[in-house]
């Protein structure tokens, strides 16, 4: 591809709600974009690391700083020489310790410029078998049961196929009990407690075996595989793991330990859509279901997401919530739900382009990464 160079560019987009996890309150999204610019077409990419290091240790400014002064020349070598392709850059960027959620933007928005050049869509790509994904939702931790059952009632309205609910401890087997008594068993219903636990709460957490959940999702801390492989003995529901699962390899240690059941796929989480979909065929070689987590993103992270939804080993409804859940206006053409699904792009690359005029309203500070 011929790029003339790259363009950082931040956005603040509220939230239509705030969003409560474990691990703290989101009231807007502090997004840091990235902008491809080629001779004949541009790509992008979204960051999705949060302004804190709470999910993980990166967040907005230190990704920024990172591809400024450690992607970028990778970028530029790999262009001076001709070679310049994603999966090239994406082997040259394995020398840089860490940082995926950084590695994925730059490599996403190259992807998503090389894919509008050659008018291939990133379902295309990377093996996209459906033209629409089955749609969940995320409910973070609510300020009261009557609050958090208002909720869901109106997901379920919208017509969201499954109920992610949000735990920590003090919110957890209450807020399930009610949920599942006012729905009934029919209601696809899973938990997410964001690393909130450890293996002493295993008895605390087989009280949720009778609630007959799909998965509980990544109880335990990240860098705790033998913790969740002994929990897997002790309780009846699936174990999931989201952040533990860092690579290919991590999903292939986690389930030879017997570790996890199912993997959330976070392209961001694992360093771009490559190794998501490598993340995907280790899971598929060993049975092993998957579903596709979401973190806020906006349209342009969506679509991606959208089209990763669509392989043949993403068996579960996954985060791919429509546009409105999270923000009263994205900046791309919304996603909305159709029976319960979100249509994956058939447009070149990500299928979708930000509105220019409100991209300009929100952005908070660009930059202009020349190739050296």
């Amino acid at each position: 591809m011929n790029l003339r160079g790259l363009e950082l560019r931040r956005i603040a987009l509220p939230l239509v709600s705030p969003f409560r996890t474990s691990f703290g309150t989101e009231t807007a999204r502090d997004v840091l974009l990235v902008r491809a610019v080629g001779e004949a077409a541009e790509g992008w990419g979204e960051c999705v690391a949060m302004s804190e290091p709470l999910y993980s240790s990166e967040h907005v400014d230190g990704a920024a700083e990172v591809i400024r002064r450690f992607l970028l020349p990778e970028v530029a070598a790999l262009a001076k020489s001709g070679e310049l392709t994603v999966p090239r850059l994406e082997a040259a960027l394995g020398r840089i310790k860490g940082h995926p959620m950084a590695k994925a933007a730059v490599l996403t928005a190259l992807l998503d410029l090389s894919l509008r050049e050659s008018g291939t869509s990133f379902g295309a790509y990377l093996g996209a078998v459906r033209p629409t994904v089955p749609a969940g939702v995320s409910v973070g931790i609510m300020s009261s049961i009557p609050a958090l059952l208002d909720a869901v009632e109106g997901y379920q309205a919208q017509g969201y196929v499954r109920i992610k609910l949000k735990i920590e401890p003090g919110w957890d087997v209450d807020a399930v009990r009610a949920v599942r008594e006012r729905f009934g068993d029919d209601l696809l219903l899973q938990v997410d407690a964001n690393t909130a636990y450890t293996l002493a709460d295993a008895r605390h957490l087989a009280r949720l075996d009778p609630f007959d959940l799909l998965l509980i999702e990544q109880p335990l801390p990240e860098d705790d595989l033998r913790g969740h492989a002994a929990l897997a003995r002790l309780i009846r529901t699936p174990v999931c793991l989201d952040e533990s699962i860092t690579s290919a390899r991590a999903a292939a240690d986690a389930i030879a330990l017997g570790a996890t059941s199912v993997v959330n796929v976070k392209p961001g989480r694992v360093g771009g859509y490559l190794e998501a979909r490598r993340v995907h065929d280790v899971c598929a070689a060993n049975g092993v279901p998957v579903w596709c987590g979401g973190m806020l993103e906006t349209g342009l992270g969506r679509a991606a997401n959208v089209a990763l939804a669509a392989l043949p080993n993403f068996t579960l409804p996954g985060d791919t919530s429509a546009s409105d859940r999270y923000f009263a206006r994205d900046i791309t053409e919304p996603f909305v739900l159709d029976g319960g699904h979100v249509a994956v792009p058939t447009g070149p690359g990500l299928g979708v382009t930000p509105d220019a005029d409100y991209l300009a309203e929100i952005t908070t500070g660009t930059e202009w990464l020349a190739l050296p």
